[in-house]
């Protein structure tokens, strides 16, 4: 489908009907096994584990959208993050920038530390600063642009470039952006992983992640521990991926449009400090972001002046959730500091600028005048002395 506006592709991406019956959906193959006609010569699906026509045609989807050669589709992000990183052994070494999901730094600091993979935490916006850790045991250079949650920008470019001049694999987090407004792949990167809990399941009722190689070497790595270790998308969740990912155009260029006008209304608020998002004027990185994405996303972050505001803000908004997660049809408002980065020590999270002022807003489908009047209320409210 080169050539065709992505919008459309995303409507048509992978198997886009069903090549027994025509069906305009492919059905969910709710099923753990399947019968062999001829027990010494296995069919093509043989165990669900292993393969399922309903996560397939998600896998292929995300493969053909992300430009790479193989999608695997698992039970969450955090599954497609680990399931990325056993494809390394004890004694690798991992350059990753410092500014990554909470439960990325968690599973590296506390669970593959333990059996020998070690990481070094740089500030990978700075290119020098990742070319000076990289060691003789150095395998990959993991990255998250914009990063959660202060949005800062990687260039995307630059860090492959490294990666490939010292023969390493470049990773990164695309969960903010969604293939619609960027695909690290083209940029020279070897895998993608995203949390399809977010933007591209978009309706907060499912928990799913996805790996895309480009390589088909590399490709195999993933889907052998995907096989072997086994933390797989279940068919029905497979189904609702693949149904988020048709309406995942329409839905984030709305929300982006709407984040880019409450974030210009949030700096001209007294009670706000300071506010996060890629595309307003000397935000850190703009430039290179616009160079690589097609525009800021739908997550604003801004900074009241003490905790007590903060909490006071998620205790009287109307319309956002507070909660965990983003990328929903509904606004959800979160709270760094106890949500995505609770896993972070508290001298980690201030040393990435992630204070206790900091609250984090994935704008929904809410109108955006809406929103911003619940805000304002809000924001009044947190302002009085208590």
């Amino acid at each position: 489908m080169s050539g065709k506006d992505y919008t459309t592709r995303l409507v048509h991406a992978g198997p886009d009907r069903d090549p027994h019956t025509g069906a305009s959906s492919i059905p969910i193959y709710q099923v753990s096994t399947y019968h062999q006609a001829d027990p010494e010569h296995l069919g093509r699906y043989d165990y669900a584990r292993s393969d399922n026509p309903t996560r397939e045609a998600l896998e292929q989807a995300i493969a053909e959208l992300e430009g790479g050669t193989r999608g695997c589709a698992f039970a969450s992000g955090m599954a497609a993050t680990s399931t990325v990183l056993m494809i390394f052994q004890a004694g690798d070494h991992l350059v990753v920038g410092e500014d990554i999901y909470g439960g990325t730094y968690r599973v590296l600091t506390a669970v593959f530390k333990r059996w020998g993979l070690e990481s070094t935490f740089v500030d990978s916006t700075e290119p020098d600063q990742i070319r000076a850790a990289i060691t003789p045991k150095t395998k990959a250079v993991f990255v998250e642009t914009p990063s959660n949650p202060t949005l800062k920008i990687t260039d995307l470019a630059a860090v492959a470039e490294i990666a490939r001049s010292r023969g390493l694999l470049a990773i990164t987090d695309n969960t903010f952006m969604s293939p619609l407004l960027q695909r690290p792949l083209e940029l020279g990167f070897d895998i993608v992983v995203h949390s399809a809990t977010k933007f591209i399941g978009g309706h907060s009722d499912l928990i799913a992640g996805l790996a895309v190689a480009k390589d088909a070497e590399v490709g195999r790595r993933i889907r052998h521990v995907q096989n072997a270790f086994g933390a797989i998308l279940g068919p029905q969740d497979s189904w609702l991926t693949l149904r988020g990912l048709k309406t995942l155009g329409v839905r984030l260029q709305q929300q982006q449009e709407s984040a880019e006008k409450i974030a210009c209304w949030l700096c001209g608020r007294p009670e706000v400090k300071k506010v996060y998002y890629p595309t307003l004027d000397g935000h850190p990185g703009r430039t290179i972001h616009l160079r690589q994405a097609a525009g800021g996303g739908s997550v604003v972050s801004f900074e009241l002046a003490t905790k007590e505001q903060a909490v006071q803000l998620m205790k009287n908004v109307k319309l956002p959730l507070v909660a965990v997660s983003l990328g929903g049809v509904e606004s959800i408002l979160s709270y760094p500091a106890t949500m995505s980065h609770a896993a972070m020590p508290a001298g980690e999270r201030a040393a990435r600028g992630i204070t206790d002022g900091l609250v984090r807003l994935s704008v929904g489908l809410e109108a955006a005048d809406d929103l911003i009047a619940d805000v304002e209320q809000a924001l009044e409210k947190a302002h009085r002395p208590q």
